[in-house]
């Protein structure tokens, strides 16, 4: 089978129009390889209590409709506003209540928990002062007594296996706290009071059914994996799966341990590789490894999350990551979040793919068109990736990454300019229908700025904004001379389809 690609530079802003294009040259044989889509599974989201609300219920809908959405994670399942934990008469007692409300909405939307076993309930802690500076104050220390701890997490297991069954609950993952390497835990030491944590857990967990699925160490910056495999494996403690966390913006020097600049659209995959090359290297390498929080910023920058850059980041990310992570969870598929307090604003940087409201912004565009990509790799190269699906359909997602507006990249500023693709394939009898997001398709800041970014929008203005957020019909485009052209602009992403052609009469 084969395929050639040829990658020619663009000469900068003022030739661009004259450049020469990218050639994508697709043969009929060309060789294929799974391409699982990872990057759409599973998605997270606030705390436990916000998925009772309809606003959130909504949100998750919307994004299964345009995604392969199957698993969500969230923090506090054993927060106080949940009313797991109680106490009578100097015991103490359980309630089930609100865990049911959640976990039912969930399952009647079809999508599965990855359970985050977190925080610590006040009864429980070993510190009641020993909170996360986040509005809900979630406590970060350890319990006060293991025992209780271990009976809290049975109790909690066995009571998810008896209302939904082992069939059903063997098939979500449960995932031993969040970031205990960071401000997230409040042990001391923190590395071996975690391990600690993890050990009582996962033996808790599998005492109740050895189908139960465990791991951790649900670290950012994709710490503490290999010190937590030989740990585990020494120990003989439980382990079914490997997860860590890692943000485009975060450090080289917190992540690789060099001293570098790793620009925003390589780090988080650089992370990935890393925790994959561990794993394959430990006495365990065949754990599947979930990145179960990602995303281009943990900070508010509007100008990255609420913009159309994350076109081009996501398929930059998707395209260097495939292969290496069973799932990635991006971080998070709703602005329905409330760790800085209530939301004042629509676009203030938040990391949903929903900003309040429900108002799609371009990054729930992104994920939008690159569900379209196929199942199977044809090829990729610098801003492309050629997919097959089972039909025969060729889908081509082409973008043009350029850091966002303001940023440099490794320190020095990078030209915009327009980047052409010809794409050259057998099906040349066919038409092809080419999806576009960039500044001009599918840009809801644009409405946005239009109406002079209020604060709070009137609901007539939420509508406008719901309807300059959608992305416009496909354009219709005929190979001429065999060929398609392509111009994508700066920060633009394109899916091009490419039907497979009618076999002569």
């Amino acid at each position: 089978m084969r395929i050639w690609l040829a990658a020619l530079l663009l000469a900068g802003p003022a030739a661009a129009a004259d450049a020469p294009p990218q050639i994508l040259n697709i043969a009929a044989d060309a060789p294929q390889r799974p391409f699982p889509h990872s990057w759409e599974r599973m998605f997270g989201s606030g705390r436990a209590i916000l998925s009772l609300r309809d606003s959130y219920r909504q949100d998750l809908r919307a994004v299964a409709a345009a995604t392969d959405f199957r698993f969500v994670r969230f923090h506090n399942i054993f927060h106080d506003e949940v009313g797991l934990v109680g106490a009578s008469h100097g015991r103490l007692t359980y309630n089930f209540s609100y865990v049911d409300q959640i976990y039912d909405g969930l399952l009647e939307n079809g999508i599965r928990p990855f359970v985050e076993i977190s925080f610590m309930p006040a009864l429980l802690s070993a510190d009641r002062r020993s909170v996360v500076p986040f509005w809900y104050r979630p406590n970060r220390a350890p319990p006060k007594s293991y025992e209780q701890w271990d009976d809290l997490v049975r109790r909690f297991a066995a009571h998810l296996v008896q209302r939904y069954g082992i069939e059903e609950v063997s098939g979500w993952y449960f995932e031993v706290w969040n970031e205990p390497n960071i401000d997230f835990w409040g042990g001391r030491p923190k590395q071996a009071t975690y391990f600690t944590l993890y050990d009582h857990t996962a033996r808790a967990l599998k005492s109740v059914s050895p189908r139960l699925r465990v791991g951790g160490p649900a670290t950012a910056q994709a710490a503490w994996v290999s010190a937590f495999l030989r740990h585990t494996h020494e120990q003989g403690v439980p382990v079914d799966f490997v997860s860590s966390h890692v943000y485009g913006n975060d450090t080289a020097a917190n992540v690789l341990g060099i001293r570098a600049e790793v620009p925003r659209d390589q780090m988080v995959c650089r992370a990935v590789r890393k925790v994959h090359e561990e794993i394959l290297h430990s006495r365990q390498p065949a754990l599947p490894f979930i990145l179960s929080e990602f995303n281009a910023s943990y900070a508010n920058e509007p100008q990255v999350t609420d913009s159309v850059y994350m076109g081009p980041w996501l398929a930059q990310t998707i395209r260097q990551c495939a292969g290496l992570a069973d799932m990635m969870s991006y971080w998070s598929f709703s602005d329905v979040f409330e760790e800085q307090g209530v939301v004042k604003t629509p676009f203030y940087g938040g990391y949903g793919l929903l900003a309040e409201r429900g108002i799609p912004k371009p990054a729930f565009n992104a994920f939008a068109l690159l569900h379209k990509l196929g199942d199977r790799l044809v090829a990729d190269t610098d801003g492309a990736l050629v997919t097959a699906r089972a039909d025969g359909t060729l889908a081509i997602a082409l973008w043009n990454y350029t850091p966002p507006a303001g940023e440099r990249q490794r320190g020095a500023s990078v030209p915009e300019a327009p980047k052409r693709f010809e794409i050259r394939a057998a099906q040349t009898a066919a038409d092809a229908q080419l999806w576009r997001l960039d500044a001009d398709h599918g840009n809801v800041l644009a409405a946005y700025e239009s109406l002079g970014r209020p604060s709070s929008p009137t609901p007539a203005q939420i509508g406008q904004l719901k309807a300059a957020a959608q992305l416009p019909p496909p354009q219709t485009l005929s190979a001429v001379d065999g060929r398609w052209q392509v111009v994508v602009p700066p920060r633009g992403l394109a899916v091009l389809e490419i039907p497979p052609a009618k076999p002569p009469r």
